[in-house]
């Protein structure tokens, strides 16, 4: 089975422009994703996938110099950018990843892999049968789905968020729930990259594991829990609502 990741990655941002590039510890938030990436088991290949845009040359350029696969697409049609970049790999699955989220739960991605392999029935989607902290899940779908998707999600929210128009319409994929440590069942801790209180509470958690990019999503979520205070710098910002 073919499964690739597609990190999907560019510079600007409303709330904290450049924040894929951020300083995080001796590296930045983009090397965070991607090495926790390459640590998926089942994954064969592991893609950034950024824009045309000039202020997105940057991201290429670390691609480079990190002999990083990259992809080239459309800014705002991400799910273009996800299919193009997809149909270069010819890929049986594809695991969709931002690369605002330094601390995805790269354990937890490695069974999502595992479900499908295992399963003697057709999987489409794997979904999560309960909430983890933001910034940790990651979505698995197959190329087959992604192309119905590119073909049929007409709407600028579906373009913009690759694979809302499955969850709008789950009756025309074969989805698979997969249970979740009750440990990591706190939704309510935000560990994604979207505001500068969001990057503060990020290097909290680098300081107490300096030098680990690979820190298991567990010990991260077990910190969190023991410091309040640290939780308390981003609690009170609101996740962006799809605008349909």
């Amino acid at each position: 089975m073919n499964t690739i990741a597609i990190i999907q990655a560019r510079m600007g941002s409303t709330r904290l422009p450049g924040k894929v590039l951020l300083p995080l510890g001796q590296t930045n938030v983009l090397n965070y994703v991607v090495t926790r990436c390459k640590e998926i088991q089942g994954i064969s290949k592991v893609i950034v996938a950024t824009s045309h845009l000039d202020q997105d040359q940057p991201i290429v350029d670390w691609c480079r110099t990190n002999d990083i696969l990259y992809f080239r697409g459309s800014e705002d049609d991400v799910l273009d950018r996800y299919y193009q970049c997809a149909l270069e790999y010819n890929p049986d699955y594809v695991m969709r990843v931002t690369a605002d989220c330094p601390f995805l739960d790269y354990h937890l991605a490695s069974n999502m892999v595992d479900a499908i392999q295992e399963s003697t029935t057709e999987i489409d989607i794997v979904t999560l049968l309960s909430p983890i902290p933001r910034g940790m899940p990651v979505e698995i779908i197959s190329f087959e789905s992604l192309q119905y998707i590119h073909n049929h999600g007409k709407e600028s929210y579906h373009r913009e968020h690759v694979t809302y128009y499955a969850y709008e319409n789950p009756s025309t994929f074969h989805m698979h729930g997969i249970n979740v440590d009750t440990h990591k069942n706190h939704p309510e801790l935000r560990i994604t990259l979207d505001t500068p209180e969001d990057y503060l509470l990020c290097q909290e958690i680098v300081k107490e594991f300096p030098d680990d990019i690979l820190v298991p999503a567990d010990k991260v979520i077990e910190f969190l829990l023991m410091h309040p205070e640290i939780v308390a710098l981003n609690a009170h910002i609101e996740q962006k609502v799809v605008k349909l």
